[in-house]
């Protein structure tokens, strides 16, 4: 299944499509809408719950270098189209999950490490090949997907639940994921063959760049590592609790994600600015803007009243809209496309490790403190530090090519 064809904005129609059912939207944002349905059913209390929806992405974030190295060597399509179906089936498999925390924690494990194949990593890796001058706007475009799924997929989520509980919501997802990614990877995610994309090069090009062994020994892979870790914590973190927080005072569950709805909206807003913006601007002053918004919506979504903490929610999803596109464009001006989808891959462990360790602190905090205050005043902190590490990066390594024509890239020193 291959529809022919050589505009690169195809590659972006189907990284919107399959992004709208990624490992995001599909897990991680609707974590705050199962988290009270699965805590009532299995008597757990919220820190509880929150570690058996987070230690799987732990383990999960760890996989993503491999898949990467994978994608590098045998195409991008040849990985993504089983985990699909792979991923799909594990989601299903959650609905049959007993009371049990153990057997809970390893079918959720199964579903996040199977998820990660549905992560950006290969939609990002296949636009960085086909675009240079307009990458940004691409990228932007591409992880808007994220964003429209993270408008309507929490939402289909709490339907779900309400009608057949949250096994049957689980299972419900797999089969959208299957039904909506797999026709959208097959038909356009691809790399582009000599004379496609934007460099249209009559031979095969050898692509620019560090290996990820060379990357790994200059300060800049670990300022992006360390930047994005502490983005995903604050901003993922503090995400996934909001519908959990603002049940807790008083609104109802399809009030508060229908709230959580802005987030989404925010995201693809995010992400097509910040896609616009860093093709024009340089990066990390896109960042700190994007970054340093969501610490007022900290403060609004903790003591604001009204439509206060809708606008916190929504200042948080511009954040977030400027995380994964930045790090697949960071990635592309720093370190080149020789090993992209292995660098990305660690820097997006790096970003999942991140949201795990934010979701549970979360929820962790909760219990300790009786209030979601400490938690988020610690994710202001970490953006603060983000934000102050990728000053630090100086200029871009690998600017955008002007000319068509291949580049060779430098042969790695014995």
């Amino acid at each position: 299944m291959q529809f022919k064809f050589k505009n690169p904005w195809w590659v972006v129609v189907g990284a919107v499509t399959g992004l709208f059912v990624c490992n995001g939207p599909v897990l991680a944002f609707t974590f705050g809408v199962f988290l009270k349905p699965i805590m009532a059913d299995m008597h757990w209390d919220r820190g509880t719950a929150s570690f058996a929806l987070s230690f799987g992405e732990i383990l999960g974030a760890l996989t993503v270098p491999v898949l990467g190295v994978m994608m590098d060597r045998w195409s991008i399509r040849r990985v993504a189209l089983p985990g699909i179906v792979v991923f799909a089936a594990c989601l299903g498999l959650l609905g049959l999950t007993p009371h049990s925390l153990l057997i809970f924690v390893i079918f959720f494990t199964m579903a996040s490490i199977a998820g990660e194949i549905q992560c950006p990593l290969g939609y990002t890796k296949a636009i960085a090949a086909w675009f240079d001058r307009r990458r940004g706007l691409a990228l932007g475009i591409a992880l808007a997907g994220v964003g429209l799924g993270g408008m309507f997929v929490p939402q289909i989520a709490q339907a779900l639940i309400a009608s057949i509980g949250w096994r049957g919501a689980y299972a419900c997802l797999g089969v959208l994921t299957i039904a909506i990614a797999f026709p959208a990877v097959g038909l356009w995610i691809r790399e582009p063959q000599p004379g496609e994309g934007e460099h249209r090069a009559a031979q095969p090009v050898h692509l620019r760049g560090l290996t990820a062994g060379e990357a790994a020994r200059t300060g800049r892979f670990w300022l992006l590592a360390a930047a994005f870790f502490l983005v995903a914590m604050a901003l993922l973190g503090s995400s996934a609790h909001v519908v959990p927080l603002l049940t807790d005072r008083g609104l109802s569950p399809v009030a508060a994600t229908a709230t959580f709805g802005l987030f989404g909206l925010a995201t693809l807003i995010g992400r097509v600015v910040t896609g616009y913006l860093v093709d024009r601007v340089f990066a990390p002053y896109i960042a700190a803007v994007f970054w340093f918004a969501p610490i007022a919506g900290f403060a609004l979504l903790m003591s604001g009243t009204g439509l206060l903490p809708a606008i916190g929610v929504f200042t948080i999803g511009l954040g977030l809209g400027g995380e994964v596109d930045m790090l697949a464009f960071l990635n592309s001006r720093y370190f080149g496309q020789r090993a992209f989808g292995q660098l990305y891959g660690y820097f997006f462990m790096s970003f999942a490790l991140g949201g795990a360790c934010g979701r549970f602190l979360g929820g962790y905090l909760f219990d300790v403190a009786g209030s979601y205050g400490p938690a988020l005043a610690g994710a202001a902190g970490a953006l603060v530090i983000a934000v102050g590490l990728l000053s630090r990066l100086g200029p871009y390594v690998y600017p955008v090519q002007h000319a068509i024509e291949p580049v060779l890239a430098p042969e790695p020193a014995e």
